[in-house]
């Protein structure tokens, strides 16, 4: 375990936090026979009504209300959920869910524990730490199936891996974000305490770009964006994947699970029926992103995001890859996968002491909710489009 020791820039502006992620009965979809209406392709159900005309479509007895915190502002990260409550797939399940947008400051765990929401989207290793801190906490839905972390460094750094980052300086979010770096670094055989020097980073690759930082965190699907969507000052043309060498988390083997949906354990089992009903529509919302992103796109850009739908298009992009192909299916979680992520967790940070029990998560609440859910769980012949790289992410 590590003590994390931070440097914080004096150039740091807050204000650039909001640009990046993190970077949570019959079990029917209907009030009569358990299956939500099947949806055609200009988005009228089989018996006649559209999936936007809310809970009317479904024919329900009563819609209840539920809430999801987000880990980050409104962006392609959550598109899936965005795209199931505008497209009325959880008005489908007689549902009516206020999504909470997420930034620096606000915390899914700390919502959700006071009550302030029923579910949230954060990685796993911070639910286990939470859970471990006396939090009822369980995951219930695992939607991103890799990790999109990454370090990134100059090309011409001569950094060309983790071993090579001994005696520089290496950014860091914190916030939990820092946990798969750790491990990266203590398996490659450094202190993170002595044998780099860890600097606060902010929410996005100015540091790197500046070259006030040897290296930096990223996520694929969004600041990696932001270095390709700057324009290189001596050049006059935008940087190129060649201009940077990429540290991945997944090569490494010190990959973690990222966003999952949880919820305090005493509210899905008192509540099984919405908790099935709530992921039923968001696994379609996620589905039909996969099959539909440019529509996603713009679902997302209309939920007031800061971001560029240039920016939006490769986000959306990359967060398909890390979600498709879903082997098991969408929304299940790889046991293997958890068990790789509590181990790092417990070995290599200080968030547990020791490998959670099985109780820490349940695959009972996905495989309840495939049930009914038409279409393509696997997407195993998803393949990543090519985008194009817009200047600023416009």
């Amino acid at each position: 375990m590590v003590r994390k020791r931070w440097i914080r820039p004096v150039a740091m502006m807050a204000g650039l936090a909001l640009l990046a992620t993190a970077c949570g009965d019959d079990g029917d979809g209907s009030a009569d026979d358990g299956t939500a209406d099947a949806e055609t392709e200009d988005g009228e159900t089989e018996d006649g009504e559209t999936g936007d005309d809310g809970a009317a479509a479904a024919d329900c007895d009563e819609v209840q209300s539920t809430s999801l915190q987000l880990k980050w502002v409104a962006q392609a990260q959550f598109a899936g959920f965005f795209a199931a409550d505008d497209l009325g797939f959880y008005a489908d399940e007689c549902l009516d869910v206020e999504i909470l947008e997420g930034g620096p400051d606000v915390g899914p765990a700390q919502v959700v524990a006071g009550g302030g929401a029923d579910f949230g989207i954060d990685w796993v290793a911070a639910t286990l730490g939470q859970r471990a801190a006396g939090e009822d906490f369980i995951t219930i839905s695992q939607i991103y199936q890799r990790s999109g972390l990454m370090q990134v460094a100059w090309a011409d750094s001569g950094i060309g891996s983790f071993e090579d980052l001994e005696g520089t300086t290496v950014g860091a979010w914190g916030f939990g974000n820092e946990y798969e770096l750790l491990a990266a670094l203590q398996q490659a055989g450094l202190d993170p305490d002595t044998d780099v020097e860890l600097v606060d980073q902010p929410f996005d690759m100015s540091l790197l770009l500046n070259r006030e930082i040897d290296s930096a965190q990223a996520i694929t699907y969004n600041e990696y964006a932001q270095l390709l969507e700057t324009e290189d000052p001596e050049t006059g043309e935008l940087y190129q994947p060649e201009d940077f060498v990429v540290l991945d988390m997944n090569d490494a083997g010190v990959a973690m699970l990222h966003d999952s949906v949880f919820a305090s354990q005493a509210f899905v089992e008192d509540n099984e029926d919405l908790t099935v009903r709530f992921l039923r529509a968001s696994f379609r919302g996620w589905m039909h992103c996969r099959d539909n992103p440019e529509e996603c796109v713009e679902i997302t850009f209309n939920r007031g995001s800061i971001l560029g739908q240039g920016h939006q298009r490769w986000m959306m992009n990359e967060v398909n890859a890390l979600i498709w192909p879903s082997p098991e299916g969408i929304g299940h979680l790889d046991p293997a996968a958890f068990e790789q992520t509590a181990e790092l967790a417990a070995t290599y940070v200080d968030v547990i002491d020791e490998q959670p029990g099985d109780e820490a998560f349940t695959n009972d609440y996905v495989e309840q909710a495939w049930d009914g859910l038409e279409g393509d769980p696997f997407g195993e012949d998803w393949e990543r489009e090519d985008v194009e790289v817009t200047p600023g992410g416009e």
